[in-house]
C-alpha cells in the first residue's frame, strides 16, 4: 500500500527525514514511535503530500504520489488522515460534517450520504449525536466524528497522528477502541501514537525513529520485549521509569 524510497526531507539545515526506505503492506497496521522530534509526525505528512519531501520516492496503491499527473485533491481524497486537534467544521453539525465531503467531491447524492453517515456514526457509537454541533462534544466525541467523517470518503488507507494527545485521560479509551474495531475490520492503518498499549495490543508492525531515521522494525511483542537498538532499549526504558525514583 505504502513504499518509500531512499525519502530525505529538510526544514531549512535540518535533517528531518533521512533515507527513509519503508514499506506498508495492505490490511497491515503500523505504530510510528519515537521521541519528540524524532520525524514521525513528518514521515506520516508525506505520505498525503502534507509536507513535501527533497529526494526520494513514495508509492501510494502503486502510484508515485510526486508524478507530475497526480492530481493532488483526488488523490489526497482517497487516504482518510485523522490530525491530533479534530479540524470539525464548527457551524456544520455532526451529520453535515460527515456528509460535505461525499457530496461536493464524489456527487453523491445527499440521500445516499446520510445513510452512510449515519451508519459510521453508529459504528463510533455517535448516531445519537447527528444532530448536534462539534462545540456540545467532548473531545473523545469530536475525535470520533473526525474518524467518522474519514470513513465516509470510504478511503482504503487511514492515517492517525496523535489521535489521542490532545484528549483528557479518560476520553483516549474510547478513540482507541474505535481505532481497534478499524484494525480489526482489515483496514491498512498507519498511526503515530505515544500509545504503547495500543501498540502492544493491536499493531501488526512497530517502526521507531530518532532524528529521522527509522532505527528498528519490529512485530510488537520483539520490540518491546527484545528491542534491538541501545536508541530503542533507551526509550522503552524511559517510558517504563518515567520518574526517578526518591533516594
Amino acid at each position: 500500500m505504502i513504499q518509500f524510497e531512499q525519502v530525505n526531507k529538510w526544514y531549512g539545515s535540518y535533517h528531518a527525514l533521512v533515507d527513509v526506505t519503508e514499506t506498508v503492506h495492505k490490511g497491515e497496521v503500523v505504530v510510528v514511535c519515537g521521541p519528540s522530534g524524532s520525524g514521525k509526525s513528518t514521515l506520516i505528512r508525506t505520505i498525503n503530500r502534507l509536507e513535501p519531501i527533497k529526494s526520494g520516492r513514495i508509492l501510494v496503491d502503486g502510484q508515485d504520489i510526486h508524478a507530475r499527473d497526480v492530481r493532488l485533491n483526488d488523490f489526497r481524497s482517497r487516504i482518510g488522515f485523522v490530525f491530533q486537534q479534530f479540524n470539525l467544521f464548527p457551524h456544520l453539525n455532526v451529520l453535515q460534517n460527515c456528509t460535505l465531503a461525499p457530496v461536493q467531491l464524489r456527487g453523491l447524492k445527499q440521500a445516499q450520504a446520510d445513510e452512510r453517515a449515519l451508519s459510521l456514526l453508529e459504528r463510533v457509537g455517535l448516531a445519537h449525536e447527528a444532530a448536534a454541533f462539534p462545540a456540545d462534544l467532548s473531545g473523545g466525541q469530536q475525535q470520533r466524528v473526525a474518524i467518522a467523517r474519514a470513513l465516509a470518503m470510504q478511503p482504503p488507507l487511514m492515517l492517525f497522528d496523535e489521535p489521542t494527545s490532545a484528549l483528557d485521560p479518560e476520553m483516549v479509551g474510547e478513540v482507541l477502541l474505535v481505532m481497534r474495531d478499524l484494525a480489526e475490520a482489515g483496514m491498512t492503518m498507519v498511526c503515530v501514537t505515544h500509545e504503547m498499549g495500543f501498540a502492544r495490543e493491536v499493531a501488526d508492525r512497530v517502526i521507531f525513529m530518532d532524528q529521522g531515521r527509522v532505527l528498528e522494525r519490529a512485530t510488537p511483542d520483539d520490540f518491546f520485549n527484545r528491542p534491538q537498538h541501545p536508541r530503542a532499549q533507551q526509550f522503552l526504558s524511559d517510558i517504563r521509569t518515567p520518574f526517578a525514583q526518591p533516594a
